[in-house]
This record gives C-alpha cells, structure tokens and sequence, in this order.
C-alpha cells in the first residue's frame, strides 16, 4: 500500500511539473505571435508596402512603430493594475481576439492613416499577450530555475522574427500579394487564444499547486505572488529606475534597428527573401542567448552577467557601423546573442530586485518608458535615414545608448 501511494504520489509530481512547463510555453508562444506579428516579423513587408504607396517615406512609414509603442507606454499602468487584479488568461484571449482582426484589416488599407489606426490597436496586443504579462505568468509558477524559465519563455520574442518573417518573406517571393499575406497570418493567433483558453491558469494556487521549486518548503502553501516590495516604495529606489532607463535606452537600440534592418539589408544589395532571411541573423542567435543566459542565471548570481551581456551588445553594434555586405550578418548575430541575453536578464533583474508583490504595476512603469523607446527607436531611425540617405549616424547613436546603459548597470541593486 505504501509503495502504491508513493508511485501514484510521484505519477502526481511528474503530471504536476508538466503544467508548470506548460505555462512556459504558452509564454513563449505569446510572445512569439504578439511581438512577431506587430514589431518584428511585420518589417518583412516594408518593400512591399513602400512600392505601393509610393508617396510615403520610410519616416512616415516607421511612424506606425512610435505609435504602437507609444500606446503601449500610455496604458501600460492600467494592463498592470488588470494583471495583477485579474490575472493573465482572459488578457491573452483578448489580445489574441484583437491581434487576429487588426492583422486581417492590414490587408484592406488605402491610407497611411489606416495603418496607424492598426498600430494603435496592436499597442493594445503588445500589453495584453506580450512580455509583462508572459514574464508574469512565469514569475507565478517558478521559485526554483527561473531563470530558466524567463528565459525559454522570452524566446518567444526571436522566434517571432526567425520564423514569421521568413515565412512571410516566402509567401512574397512566391507571388502572394501583400495584401493576401496579411489577411492569412490573421489566423495564426487563434492557436494562442485556444491554447490560452485550455492551458493558462493565472498562479499555481488556482488548481491547488504551488510554484516549482517549493514543494518542500516550510513556505509551500503560501503564495509567492504576495511577496515583494510595495509599489510605491520601489519606485523610490535608484534601482527602479537604472533599471527603467537601460530598459529605455537598449530598447531604442534593438527595435531602431530590427524595424529598419530589411531595408538596411536591401540598400546593401540582399533581395528581399534573403533579406528577411537576414532578419534571422538578429533573432536566432537571440534565442541562443535568451537560453543560456537564463541558464547561467541560474548559478551566477549579481551583476557580472549584464555586464559581460551588455558590453558584447555594445561591441555588435560598433562592428555595425563599419559593416558592408559581406560583414554585416555576423555584426547582426553578435547584438541577437547579447541581446537575447539581455532580455532575460533585464526582467530577472525587476523581479529578483522587487519581487512579484506589485510586479504587474512594477513592470508596467517600466514598460512606460521602454515603449517609448524603443518607438523613438523606430521612428527616429527611419527619420535619420531620410536625412542623411544612411543608416550610419543611427548606428552611433545606438552605440552610445548601449554604453550609457552599460554605465547604469552599477546603480541597481537587490531590495527583497
């Protein structure tokens, strides 16, 4: 009897640990339909686009990303009172819901103002099934390896450029207009909205489980979604707001430069399938370092790491400015890895500083700024572009971004 208990207490542990990873992956696949499909893998039309509306620049054109982003800043502190007075689930259907309508309307617009018009709802997407909410959900359900977690999750964030914008790219290169492309990707968030709908449950205490990692813990019953700083006594900190301000700055830097990177890659002589290839280059080494890094996190504790991390960004994005044809891929995959790695460091580093207490309020703040960011990024980059014909004095103002957030580093430090 006693050994019969015991296997059915570890077949309950196993099946128990696979919803655990099951959130994971659902948070990855958040991640990798809402940034690919509104920010990353969508740049795989800008030709197409350019040539037919032939009166717009690539200025107005990168417009639509400041406008998501700024969208996403101004109504990120109400998603994170929603997250944490809610939960996840029914803002992942919604997004979804959202996503798919707004992606089938691209492929109908006349106008440019049409098309910010579908940047502001995508604004919304980016909130309701993008990074706060899946680095939330993890966060819930692991203590033990989050790293590891945060950092399979965020991969998700790559996967959407390795894979939808190749995929996309193919479609073109196969004569699929534009138009046509748009409105069959409007299908691909109805697997999220299923998968959320059947799988995602907000905190293992909702089905009588506790996180990974605290199963034999004199605190096992309590919920670690209860523990951390007050919201109003983080945001006093120097640590809140370094780590605000490298989010803003390295954000300006990554999606300034995915978001003009096909065109970039074009002016250098890439057709349009290889340029989107090209796009890859940026995102599959960032899956490489959004893992490792989550591992490494894991067993090397403090700053050392974002250093390290942070300073090969920085020597990426100086072989960018002095790259040509035959170069400039392998400069594109030294800043995916750092990248990459960055990512997830930077969202272990808001949550192990001020824990999960206030998290959606915490990271919504901080997404404020980071979407302004990296929405100036875009615009700005496109702007720069129409001024001096070339990518390059955008290049240096990315390096020098980099090494001021390199700089802010030092000033963040562990409150809980």
């Amino acid at each position: 009897m006693t050994s019969q208990t015991s296997a059915l207490n570890e077949q309950k542990s196993v099946q128990n640990k696979r919803m655990h990873w099951a959130m994971v992956l659902v948070a990855m696949l958040c991640l990798l339909v809402s940034n690919g499909m509104t920010l990353t893998a969508i740049t795989a039309f800008d030709s197409a686009l350019l040539a037919e509306f032939t009166d717009w620049s690539r200025g107005d054109l990168k417009l639509r990303g400041l406008i998501t982003l700024v969208v996403t800043g101004l109504l990120a502190p109400v998603i994170g009172i929603l997250i944490d007075r809610v939960g996840v689930k029914s803002l992942i259907m919604a997004g979804s819901v959202i996503l798919g309508a707004a992606t089938f309307a691209y492929g109908t617009i006349t106008e440019i103002k049409h098309m910010y018009y579908i940047h502001m709802a995508f604004g919304v997407v980016l909130l309701a099934c993008g990074l706060n909410v899946a680095v939330i959900l993890v966060s819930n359900w692991f203590v033990k390896l989050r790293g590891t977690a945060i950092g399979i999750a965020v991969m998700g964030t790559s996967l959407g450029g390795a894979l939808l914008a190749p995929l996309f790219g193919s479609w073109m290169a196969d004569g699929m207009s534009w138009r046509e492309a748009f409105q069959l990707a409007a299908l691909i968030p109805t697997v999220l909205f299923v998968l959320a709908a059947l799988l995602v449950k907000n905190r293992p205490a909702d089905v009588g489980l506790v996180a990974y990692g605290m199963e034999n813990s004199n605190a096992e019953q309590q919920d670690i979604s209860q523990h951390g700083m007050e919201y109003k006594d983080a945001i006093k900190t120097k640590s809140f707001w370094s780590i605000a301000l490298i989010a803003m700055f390295t954000f300006y830097c990554l999606l300034g430069l995915q978001a003009n990177l096909i065109l970039h890659l074009q002016d250098l002589g890439f057709d349009i399938q290889s340029a989107a290839a090209g796009l890859a280059m940026l995102f599959t080494p960032a899956l490489i370092g959004k893992f490792a890094f989550g591992l490494i996190a894991d067993k090397i504790k403090g700053k050392k790491v974002l250093y390290s991390n942070l300073s090969l960004m920085l020597v990426g994005l100086i072989a960018l400015i002095f790259s040509g044809k035959d170069t400039v891929l392998l400069a594109v995959a030294i800043i995916g890895f750092a990248w990459g790695g960055f990512y997830t460091l930077f969202q272990l580093n808001a949550i192990d500083s001020f824990g999960l207490k206030a998290s959606g309020k915490l990271l919504g703040t901080i997404t404020v700024l980071d979407a302004f960011g990296g929405g100036l990024g875009i615009f700005v980059t496109g702007k720069m572009f129409d001024v001096y014909g070339s990518y390059q004095p955008a290049f240096i103002v990315f390096t020098a971004l980099t090494a001021l957030a390199v700089v802010l580093i030092s000033q963040i430090k562990k409150h809980v």
